[in-house]
Formats: C-alpha cells, sequence, structure tokens
C-alpha cells in the first residue's frame, strides 16, 4: 500500500481553516432548529386538533427529504416561486434547510421530553396560583431541557456531519476542501482520511462538552 505520510501531514493546515464554516452552519442551524422545534412540541401539547395535525405534516415532511435535496429545492428551487431569494447565499440556503429538517427532529424529542416530566406537577403550580407559563417556564421546561440534552447533543452531532452536504451548492467547508485537495492530488485516501479525523476529533470535543454541561445540569436532581 501507497500511503504518503508527508502528505497527509500537509492537509490538515490545509483544511482546518475551513472548519469555522462547518461550525458556523451546524450552530446556527441547530440554533434555529431547537427554537422552531420547541416551540412546534409546545403547540403540540396544547393538543388541538388542526395545530396537531398541521405540525405533525410538517414533521413527517421534513423528516422523509434526504438533506441533499431539501438543500436542492431551498436553494434552486425556491427562488423560481420567489424571485426576491435570488439574492440569497449557498450558505443562507444550507441554514434554512438545516433548521427545517432537524427541527422536524427536536419537535418530537421535545415533546416527548415534556411529555416525561410528571403532569402533577403542572396540577400544582396551577392549584398554588402560578400562570400557565409560570409554570412552563420555571418547572416545566428545566427538566424537559435536561431530559431532552442527551438526544439534542446527538442531533448536533448528526448536523455536524450532515453538514457536509452544504458542498453541493459551493459551500466552502471542510468535505469541499478536501474535494479541492484531491483535484490536485489525485490522493483520495490521505485527503479524505484527514478530513474524516478532523470531523471526529470536532465530535470528541463536543461530546466531551456536553458531558460536562449534563453532569451539571443533573446535579440539582441527584440525591
Amino acid at each position: 500500500m501507497n500511503f504518503n505520510v508527508n502528505y497527509f501531514l500537509s492537509v490538515f493546515p490545509q483544511i482546518l481553516p475551513y472548519l469555522p464554516v462547518t461550525l458556523f452552519i451546524t450552530i446556527v442551524s441547530i440554533m434555529f432548529a431547537i427554537t422552531l422545534g420547541l416551540a412546534i412540541a409546545l403547540l403540540r401539547s396544547n393538543k388541538i386538533i388542526i395545530i396537531d395535525t398541521l405540525f405533525a405534516l410538517f414533521i413527517s415532511l421534513f423528516r422523509a427529504i434526504p438533506s441533499v435535496v431539501l438543500l436542492f429545492i431551498v436553494y434552486y428551487g425556491l427562488p423560481q416561486i420567489f424571485p426576491v431569494l435570488k439574492q440569497m447565499g449557498a450558505t443562507t440556503a444550507a441554514i434554512i434547510c438545516f433548521s427545517l429538517k432537524y427541527s422536524s427532529y427536536l419537535a418530537e424529542i421535545f415533546r416527548a421530553s415534556l411529555e416525561s416530566v410528571d403532569h402533577g406537577q403542572k396540577e400544582a403550580g396551577l392549584t398554588v396560583g402560578l400562570s400557565k407559563i409560570q409554570v412552563y417556564r420555571g418547572i416545566i421546561l428545566p427538566q424537559a431541557m435536561v431530559n431532552a440534552l442527551p438526544n439534542t447533543g446527538n442531533m448536533f452531532i448528526s448536523l455536524l456531519k450532515d453538514s457536509s452536504v452544504a458542498f453541493f451548492v459551493g459551500v466552502q467547508e471542510l468535505l469541499a476542501a478536501g474535494k479541492m485537495l484531491t483535484a490536485n492530488s489525485f490522493l483520495y485516501f490521505e485527503t479524505y482520511l484527514a478530513v474524516g479525523i478532523v470531523y471526529w476529533l470536532t465530535v470528541v470535543i463536543y461530546s466531551w462538552i456536553q458531558k460536562q454541561l449534563e453532569q451539571k445540569l443533573t446535579a440539582p436532581y441527584h440525591r
């Protein structure tokens, strides 16, 4: 096997400058996805048939469409219907795509987390004179978010990896950097192995941060 060690090591400094683009897309998208997903979960918790049906359709649709297809719809398709979107950049399109797709997953995660909190706590809060908003803000949501944290973290990792499809609309991120290098060197194994290691190390660092956050947030619930 011909493995070019020197070239392999030289790939890292060439692709690392593109890591902030990947992280930017991932972090901004997950923030929008969390906000939208939580809003959907809270609205569905009211169990209004029409609203529940509409959001169930939303979740079913965006969970079913592959990321690259959804990205093409947003970037190439929507400007045909809404000409004002012709000025939309590829990065913006990627963020919209991932925000919609991952909010559909997170909506179900948050809905399950909300339902996992003992319903008696809500009734007790209302009984002592708290408003419904106060009950959710001070009692239900803190516990639900702790319960949802592991799965939300998994969604972040999935989104980090999924962000590589932004390459298909010209976003210069990690995979795009690797693709450009292979176009000149034709050393596919060394290049993509280096790209894979950067993704892996990023996930390892994030997993450590998530573990520390979980320990801090769950500490009040430990006896």
